[in-house]
């Protein structure tokens, strides 16, 4: 897997990335902050209180025992 740098600004993400944490696994790690666990099964997105990065959950995806 080739690591990203953490440049993106908006990320889609589905049921797989749950639990949901910024930064992603498949983001570089030495230029990150602490590591934050978000909820974007509320309201549908979330928002990095670190880097700014909006984390929104993809259009039909079903969250199964996510509270």
């Amino acid at each position: 897997m080739e690591l990203k740098e953490n440049t993106q600004r908006e990320i889609e993400v589905g049921a797989a990335d749950l639990p949901l944490h910024c930064p992603t696994p498949d983001q570089v790690k030495w230029n990150s902050h602490p590591r934050v666990f978000l909820d974007v099964t509320k309201i549908g997105e979330a928002l990095c209180p670190y880097c700014g990065t909006r984390y929104k959950l993809r259009a039909g995806e079903v969250i199964k025992g996510h509270h």
